[in-house]
């Protein structure tokens, strides 16, 4: 454990499992308290707790639905009411329909709009809740994607604008929360191993690894660490950053 973050309180939403997980243990390995945020899976996010306290820190889970805005203020206030502060928000949570075209009347537009509703909306309730309860110095990391600055492939119309979408607004938000030196920052990752991209992840075509100059998928733990740095006394002076961790897939 490197300590740094020891003394903070983070909340990821989203992170029982895959990438958020992997993010909850790296802020944990750094010392910070962890608080996660789960909407289905209370047995998968209880066992990401049970790893963090191996770590020493406090860590907890607490059910709440991004797809309901209402729910961010409550989850907000349980993250301090639990350990006093709130330091380091993660936006993490996100779903991904992907594979219709625009206008392709067999997409299932209702989950389209739940995506919206998630990945936009729900990030947002989320960021407005925490921004009043966040300490002065804090941070504000969001979950974006590379697909967002390069949509190399048909049938993601709507996902990828969820994600520019957010990279919008965090530029906005760290303007409006500079004067309190609060940062607000984007980490863009390309294709991970996790649940929502798992079958893509490992059975890439030719084509799409030629569009990356370096050659694999990005790895979760390379992810966090990114998300680390930002959360870290080391990045007090970067916001509205758009950081892309993503093998070269922009260049």
């Amino acid at each position: 454990m490197s300590n740094v973050l020891k003394g903070k309180v983070a909340l990821v939403t989203g992170g029982s499992r895959g990438l958020g997980a992997a993010i909850a243990a790296a802020l944990a390995a750094d010392g910070a308290d962890v608080a996660i945020s789960y909407v289905a899976s209370a047995e998968k996010a209880e066992a990401v707790v049970q790893e963090l306290r191996k770590t020493g820190v406090r860590a907890v889970a607490i059910r709440s639905d991004q797809a309901d805005p209402s729910s961010a203020p409550v989850l907000i206030d349980t993250v301090v009411a639990e350990f006093g502060r709130l330091d380091i928000l993660v936006n993490n949570a996100a779903i991904a329909v992907q594979g219709h075209r625009v206008g392709d009347p067999e997409a299932d537009t209702a989950e389209l709009d739940r995506q919206w509703q998630v990945n936009v909306l729900g990030a947002v309730a989320t960021t407005r809740a925490a921004a009043a309860k966040l300490s002065d110095g804090g941070r504000i990391i969001f979950i974006g994607s590379a697909i967002a600055t390069r949509t190399a492939f048909p049938g993601a119309a709507d996902y990828t604008g969820t994600k520019a979408a957010i990279a919008g607004y965090a530029k906005g938000a760290g303007r409006d929360l500079g004067p309190r030196n609060i940062t607000v920052n984007v980490v863009q990752p390309g294709i991970m191993p996790t649940d929502m991209a798992a079958a893509a992840a490992h059975n890439l075509p030719e084509a799409v690894m030629d569009l990356h100059a370096i050659r694999r998928i990005a790895t979760v733990e390379e992810v966090a660490a990114t998300v680390c740095f930002l959360a870290g006394p080391n990045a007090g002076y970067i916001s509205g950053a758009v950081l892309d961790v993503a093998g070269g897939y922009q260049i």
